[in-house]
């Protein structure tokens, strides 16, 4: 009996030993908990959790409720903040490479994405976050964007000229839609839904994912199927923070971004199968523009991307393209 009893002591005080010892941090987004990435993070911080026998606990805050993407990059590179999930693009002015993903049609697939990030040059831009203050963990995904508007069905290039579209923060993106005639205005994604619901945009271009969880069909009539762009994700970590965890921490959390990673990815693309079905139950009406129109689009943005191939370095945009290539063919 007091052999039974010493064990039961030993064990909750080696539970209250852990539970003293546990770390907290905080991983802030910009998605609903039900997008994929939302799913995917939730994951991510069981996996940690289980991984460090509950040493590391993540705590989730969604929508944004932390802030912009450029707020949450900030927090993360001051160590305010332990985690983030989404876009690079406020990193792109400092860190040129990381603009080459708005480069218009650069990627044909998902699984071609997929094994372009996962790869060499993936590999060294995530390393090359360092000097930031923030360490790239893994790319966790993304999607292929759309357009979307308010005042008319897109079927050829010349219907998108004079409308006010929202784009990224980002010099290729404003730059790209410029050259197509629109009205490029960017805008942090938090303020996009009021300004389409007082008509101060007349659409926005995203992924069909994004769109339904974000009830965008209840300001939009029209969505055009382009696939012109595809923007890639990336779950970073506070170096100032990660720096202070032993070894095998950092290797678990390593493993469960790898885990929530795969998760993702094959989330989105099962819900983006269904998400512009969902949109055009909710009412709005679909069009997909034919090769020829495409490719009219991919002439007119040309000259910018011979504009930042220059700014960004024509070494790296012609190995970037190289290595594209490279896993198309080897499909």
């Amino acid at each position: 009996m007091l052999t039974r009893i010493s064990s039961l002591i030993g064990a909750a005080s080696l539970l209250a030993s852990t539970s003293a010892l546990a770390v907290e941090a905080r991983l802030g987004h910009g998605f609903t908990e039900q997008h994929p990435r939302g799913q995917a993070m939730a994951r991510f911080a069981a996996e940690v959790d289980k991984a460090t026998n509950g040493q590391v606990k993540i705590k989730v805050f969604a929508n944004s409720s932390l802030g912009s993407e450029e707020k949450m990059l900030q927090s993360v590179q001051g160590g305010v903040l332990e985690f983030y999930l989404g876009s690079l693009v406020p990193f792109a002015v400092r860190k040129k490479e990381l603009q080459i993903f708005d480069f218009p049609f650069l990627f044909s697939n998902d699984a071609e994405v997929a094994k372009v990030l996962d790869g060499p040059v993936g590999t060294k831009l995530l390393d090359d976050l360092k000097d930031t203050g923030a360490v790239g963990l893994t790319w966790a995904g993304g999607a292929f964007r759309n357009v979307a508007n308010s005042k008319r069905p897109i079927r050829k290039f010349e219907d998108f000229k004079g409308l006010k579209i929202r784009v990224m923060q980002s010099p290729v993106a404003i730059e790209s839609f410029k050259a197509m005639g629109i009205n490029a205005t960017p805008m942090a994604y938090a303020e996009v839904f009021t300004a389409l619901e007082i008509g101060a945009l007349d659409g926005l271009e995203h992924p069909p994912v994004d769109m339904f969880q974000n009830k965008i069909y209840e300001v939009q009539k029209h969505l055009a199927i382009t696939h012109h762009v595809y923007t890639p994700v990336a779950l970073v970590v506070s170096n100032k923070w990660f720096s202070t965890l032993p070894a095998d921490q950092q290797a678990a959390i390593r493993k469960a971004a790898v885990i929530a990673r795969d998760f993702q990815r094959a989330e989105e693309i099962r819900q983006d199968k269904d998400a512009v079905g969902q949109l055009h139950a909710k009412g709005m009406a679909v069009t997909e523009l034919a090769p020829a129109e495409l490719d009219k689009m991919r002439q007119s943005v040309k000259p910018v991307i011979e504009k930042f191939s220059a700014s960004i370095g024509p070494d790296f945009v012609k190995s970037f393209y190289a290595e594209v290539e490279k896993v198309r063919k080897a499909k």
